[in-house]
């Protein structure tokens, strides 16, 4: 009954060029190209943007209300890259990548009016839940202002430990917006200034909002180190450091606890989906880039960035491309949505760039996890046994973490990380079962349910010891052993109330998205060496490149994926810095982060 999903997304029409509402906003474009041509014609841009993911769409969006004539070209059918929709079954929906949407605090949402192009939220009422091993169900909503959750947390934490979390949860609450803004929404510092740790703007906040925190402890623990400073028990600590893990800072990694911290508030604060799924996002997006003038090309692959005199001036299409003009220039700057090492490697290349900085990008790893997705439909949600206090009525949670414990957490760990393979026994799984449809009814038919996303981790393809090969091989073995350690906890999950259930392996989805290396949307390494500062090498965590023109903004630039909206927003203060035209036409709807750090102050203070 297991099968690989397909997908039946549209592909996205040309915009209909606005320039005399360019003209309005200030564009620097010249006029004697704007006129309306035929398909792929018109050559000549401000800003080239390669790659129609979210981040690029962001960029697109940004700059194109801002003013400027804007043009994505995307090698896929459609855009969206991680934040995808397929239609495994008529009527039902799920997400092969990118699942939840962390952007509650995106200055994006409102800048760039995401609601008036189609965008909704479908917030969810109780966000995760999770059981042990002994039957114990826990709730958490602690964002939801009818939440009872400190009570919840006294009652099933008990003792003074569980009043030091509750303070913390309750002293971060008011400023959870800033904090993530702090450590997501403002474009990282430039490691040459010397700025210590400890001033950093996430840590910074944090220190103001949480009287325990300590930045000599925090700063270089794990956040199992930080689960044990305050005294979290399982299963909350398990889910704390689960939620870790499958959002991209390793729990047992030095130097990961703010990270770690910041994911699993990302995870509480205002989350949900957009209603209809993950690529409601993208097409918001691509919506407000096309309302302002941007072009939009797909079925377009770039095969070059073109480089004269040490500055990017434009690209080059594939020569099957449908585009007329096989040369794309750019009067102000190429922006990369694709991964750092497509970009360098294979679309920019060694003739333009010193042997070590290429050198550096090979070194870098963009296999900082990997997931197994499984997907089940159903007609019938999970009743888990001795859950029924904790998931009563409405308090059905939205995400189920079973057979949560520590133990079977480092079980799986080591599966994966120290026998290089999947796990084979049930009670080495740790995993989520995700119901989107508990608070989005546009996912399935009336009487049907998709428990989507269930995630494993399992080896990089690469490095599994059995071959690249050895997960899908056993797909069917893996998703029996899943609805086994279902049943376990919720014995309704009888072989009738399954429907079909449909998967993706790491394999399957690098096959659907070439930038998901080792099948996963984190594009860096898990330990602090590709984080904050330095992703995803220190000298481009700005965005900038060593090649005048050129800057990234993709799911390997800080922060990373997860569908924040944040590399866009944080890339604008860069342009802004670095372009006149951008400069001096700032429009009355922008602001910036408090906390951006000026190259002219860094350099200054330092």
């Amino acid at each position: 009954m297991t099968s690989t999903i397909t997908s039946d997304l549209a592909v996205t029409a040309i915009a209909p060029d606005r320039s005399s509402q360019r003209e309005q906003r200030g564009a620097v474009a010249d006029a004697g190209d704007r006129d309306s041509k035929g398909l792929g014609r018109r050559s000549t841009f401000d800003f080239v943007i390669v790659g129609g993911g979210p981040n690029g769409l962001g960029i697109a969006a940004y700059l194109s209300k801002w003013g400027f004539s804007v043009c994505i070209l995307e090698a896929r059918p459609e855009i969206g890259g991680g934040a995808e929709n397929a239609e495994p079954m008529p009527g039902f929906s799920i997400d092969p990548h990118a699942t939840y949407l962390y952007g509650a605090a995106a200055p994006a949402f409102e800048q760039l009016e995401l609601g008036h192009y189609g965008f909704k939220m479908a917030y969810t009422k109780n966000l995760s839940g999770g059981i042990s091993p002994d039957g114990k169900a826990f709730a958490t909503g602690f964002y939801n202002p009818e939440s009872q959750v400190p009570q919840t947390y006294e009652r099933e934490l008990g003792g003074p430990m569980a009043e030091i979390f509750v303070q913390m949860q309750q002293n971060i609450r008011p400023r959870a917006r800033d904090l993530l803004r702090a450590v997501y929404y403002t474009a990282p510092y430039d490691e040459r200034w010397g700025v210590p740790r400890e001033e950093l703007p996430g840590v910074k906040v944090l220190k103001e909002t949480s009287p325990i925190f300590d930045p000599a402890f925090t700063l270089d623990s794990s956040v199992a180190d930080l689960a044990d400073m305050i005294g979290l028990p399982d299963p909350f600590k398990a889910v704390m450091l689960f939620g870790a893990w499958y959002n991209g800072p390793h729990p047992f990694w030095k130097g990961m606890s703010i990270p770690g911290m910041a994911c699993n508030l990302l995870y509480t604060y205002s989350s949900g989906s957009p209603v209809g799924g993950m690529h409601a996002l993208a097409h918001s997006l691509a919506r407000a880039a096309l309302a302002h003038g941007t072009r939009i090309y797909v079925n377009a692959p770039v095969t070059e960035i073109i480089v004269r005199d040490g500055r990017a001036t434009g690209v080059r299409v594939d020569d099957n491309s449908v585009l007329e003009e096989k040369t794309i220039n750019a009067r102000l700057a190429v922006i990369s949505g694709l991964h750092v090492k497509q970009t360098f490697l294979d679309l920019v290349g060694p003739a333009h760039l010193a042997p070590d900085f290429l050198d550096r990008v090979r070194g870098i790893s963009l296999k900082g996890g990997s997931l197994f997705v499984a997907h089940l439909i159903t007609t019938e949600l999970p009743q888990y046994k001795g859950a029924e206090e904790a998931f009563a009525g409405d308090r059905y949670p939205s995400c189920t973490v079973i057979n949560a414990s520590t133990e079977a957490l480092m079980e799986e760990m080591r599966d994966v990380y120290s026998f290089n393979t999947h796990p084979t026994d049930p009670d080495h799984y740790i995993v989520p079962i995700c119901q989107h449809d508990t608070y989005d009814a546009t996912r399935s038919p009336t009487g049907y349910y998709t428990l989507s996303p269930i995630y494993m981790q399992v080896p990089v393809p690469e490095e599994h010891r059995d071959g690249p090969d050895a997960v899908n091989d056993a797909k069917e073995e893996i998703v029996d052993n899943i609805v086994t350690l279902l049943r376990r906890y919720a014995p309704n999950m009888t072989p009738d109330k399954i429907v079909a259930s449909f998967v993706n392996t790491p394999r399957d989805s690098e096959y659907r998205n070439m930038a998901f290396v080792g099948g996963n949307w984190y594009g860096a390494r898990e330990g602090a060496e590709e984080w904050e500062s330095r992703r995803p090498l220190p000298e481009l965590a700005r965005y900038r490149t060593p090649i005048d023109g050129l800057y990234l903004c993709n799911h390997t630039s800080h922060p990373g994926g997860l569908c924040l909206i944040a590399v866009p927003y944080n890339l604008m203060h860069i342009l802004i810095e670095d372009f006149e035209p951008v400069a001096s036409t700032t429009p009355g709807w922008w602001y910036p982060s408090p906390w951006h750090i000026t190259d002219a102050e860094g350099g200054s203070l330092r």
